[in-house]
């Protein structure tokens, strides 16, 4: 009876794997990509569990388990140190072409500003990115940060999807935009690094795909390839950072990736995990930030517990354009291109007729 369950079990792992490979977006297939560690985990416990018994239920458990645990590790390996990097390290001596990016999402009911403020003051990030920021974190942010952080963009919101972005750096024609609903807002700006070069920022939060948000990962999928479909047509030194609501490993981030050209600095270092913060056996990196190849990595590490049920990342990622060949920048193909471009569009049409 214990080997029957256990081939159960282990046949539902399997079946779960498989799923998330499937190209539909309903949130509940979407969401399968998420706890590709969590699945490798108990496929590997349900292994070992396998071999302690020798009947043919056991056997479809192992191979079950063996088969989840090969294509769980396939997809997260290259965000472990096992893995080469993406981006390369940076060299000493660039700090006045460097920028120190501090990304949050704050839960809009927590009310513990002090703990995000205290981690500002003491890293001193050249630009704070909070996301579900409202008025009454705007009021805190405003009057902490002004004076150190005296460039600012705000867009309070209490539906979850408030953003605000403070920098030390002048911004450059920064503008707000509601790429694919008009509840959702994206923030897109020029940074001036202290070299005096000029970079772009792509700050995001797209709705996620889930039964109190949203039945499918359309929306969201739409609004990541949008802007990576204009990286790629108006191509330079470009940042794209924030709570994406989707994991390093999923589809749509890798074909936002390709589509895109940019890199995701955690590869070849580690996970990053953001959230939940307070469960440490259900995390996954939901946190992100891209560079284009004109950048190398000085440093990134995730910050302590803000209140928030995600951690705050911190990154420094250095403008050093002659060392771009020494990435490989992923690319897109037609067929890939086409399946952004068909995406952006459905995501516009639907949007409209809701």
């Amino acid at each position: 009876m214990l080997s029957i369950l256990l081939a159960v079990l282990a046949i539902a792992l399997l079946a779960a794997t498989l799923v998330a490979r499937s190209p539909l977006n309903w949130w509940w297939i979407r969401a399968c990509e998420f706890p590709r560690l969590q699945l490798a985990a108990l496929a590997t416990v349900f292994a070992l569990l396998a071999t302690l018994a020798d009947t043919p239920w056991s056997s479809v458990a192992l191979l079950a388990s063996l088969a989840t645990l090969g294509l769980q590790a396939a997809r997260i390996l290259p965000w472990t140190p096992l893995w080469p990097v993406q981006v390369q390290r940076a060299e000493p001596g660039q700090e006045n072409r460097c920028l120190t990016l501090l990304v949050a999402n704050v839960l809009t009911p927590n009310r513990d500003a002090e703990r995000l403020i205290r981690l500002v003051r003491q890293h001193h990030p050249d630009l704070v990115l909070t996301l579900e920021s409202d008025a009454w974190w705007q009021e805190q942010l405003d009057a902490a940060l002004d004076n150190d952080w005296p460039h600012a963009v705000r867009v309070p919101q209490d539906n979850l999807y408030g953003m605000h972005l403070y920098s030390r750096r002048p911004l450059v024609d920064p503008a707000v935009r509601r790429l694919i609903q008009d509840d959702i807002p994206s923030i897109h700006t020029g940074v001036t690094l202290p070299s005096g070069d000029v970079i772009r920022l792509h700050a995001l939060h797209p709705r996620p795909p889930a039964p109190n948000e949203s039945e499918e990962s359309l929306w969201r999928d739409a609004e990541l390839l949008m802007v990576g479909k204009a990286i790629h047509e108006d191509p330079a030194p470009t940042l794209v950072a924030g709570d994406l609501n989707d994991v390093a490993w999923s589809r749509t981030t890798r074909l936002f990736c390709r589509v895109s050209g940019m890199l995701d600095p955690r590869r070849g270092r580690g996970m990053f995990s953001t959230f939940h913060a307070g469960y440490p056996l259900l995390r996954w990196p939901l946190d992100h930030v891209f560079s284009s190849e004109h950048f190398t990595l000085a440093a990134m590490r995730r910050l302590p517990h803000i209140g928030s049920d995600h951690f705050p990342i911190l990154a420094t990622l250095c403008y050093r354009p002659s060392r771009a060949d020494e990435h490989e920048t992923p690319e897109a193909g037609q067929e890939e291109r086409r399946d952004a471009r068909e995406t952006i569009e459905e995501g516009r049409e639907r949007d409209q007729e809701a």
